[in-house]
């Protein structure tokens, strides 16, 4: 990502500090039925000056090339499915989750009961895959499971609102229920845009955390990464597990990121 790399982390250690200090701040978000979340907020970095966005006014991580932009559902469906992580990409031992991947056509929605649902497509959104993989548990550890989630939109107007709706959504939902057997508490979320907290690898970026307990078995942190680059949304979620501490399960979500943002301007970015 330009080099980045060591700067998105050290942005995303910053906002994991701010985040354990929040005492219910806004909003959040999580994908359901299968899933987890997705959505953020802000813009660029890059040892370059800053560009205009699509939107017209906010500067941007990075200058996409209009002829690469996906304008069109089949464009948007091979982006979406070239930069979701897949087990494979996350490292040894990780498997894919039964479904491994969402239903094509659908994303995740937070109803009115605060559970997660996979809808159709509303009009704006081009494209959205979420993948699901874990890491068995073995030698005194549990199982750490994990979710990525890309979406296109035809607008940065409507990639920004989905970023607003997770905001709100924690303010409305801080218990969620993701499968039928997994539910979230205590969440928070801190959205942060470019150049705010030593953001400036994304053109907006959402925090959330909180706890997962699964019925039948057990508990562990929650933390939702989300970026946006332009007209594309990516996310990570990644549920901790027994064995395992707090900075090894961060490391794993912001590498994750990483790839999937460098994925995202290897595909729209201007050579």
């Amino acid at each position: 990502m330009k080099g980045n790399i060591r700067e998105v982390r050290g942005s995303w250690a910053a906002l994991l500090v701010a985040g354990s200090l929040l005492v219910g701040c806004t909003g959040g978000s999580a994908e359901g039925g299968g899933g987890e979340p997705s959505r953020p907020t802000g813009s660029p970095s890059g040892g370059t000056s800053p560009s205009a966005s699509a939107s017209g006014g906010s500067p941007a991580v990075s200058t996409p090339d209009p002829e690469l932009v996906p304008r069109t559902s089949a464009a948007a469906e091979r982006l979406v499915r070239s930069v979701a992580l897949g087990p494979d990409d996350w490292g040894r031992g990780f498997v894919a989750q039964s479904p491994g991947e969402s239903t094509p056509g659908t994303w995740a929605v937070l109803d009115g009961t605060c559970r997660w649902q996979r809808e159709r497509l509303p009009k704006g959104v081009l494209a959205s895959l979420s993948r699901y993989s874990s890491l068995p548990g073995g030698d005194g550890k549990g199982t750490v499971k994990v979710t990525v989630a890309v979406t296109a939109h035809d607008s940065v107007l409507g990639a920004d609102e989905q970023l607003s709706t997770t905001l709100e959504e924690v303010l409305r939902c801080p218990e969620q229920r993701l499968r039928s057997d997994e539910r979230l508490t205590g969440l928070m979320s801190l959205g942060t845009p470019f150049g705010a907290r030593e953001q400036r690898y994304a053109d907006d970026s959402v925090l959330e955390t909180g706890e997962y307990a699964e019925e039948g078995g057990g508990t562990g942190s929650y933390r939702w990464m989300v970026a946006r680059l332009g007209t594309v949304v990516v996310a990570v979620a990644v549920k901790g597990a027994e064995g395992y501490t707090q900075p090894e399960l961060n490391e794993l979500g912001t590498s994750a990121l990483v790839q999937m943002l460098e994925r995202v301007q290897q595909q729209v970015e201007k050579k």
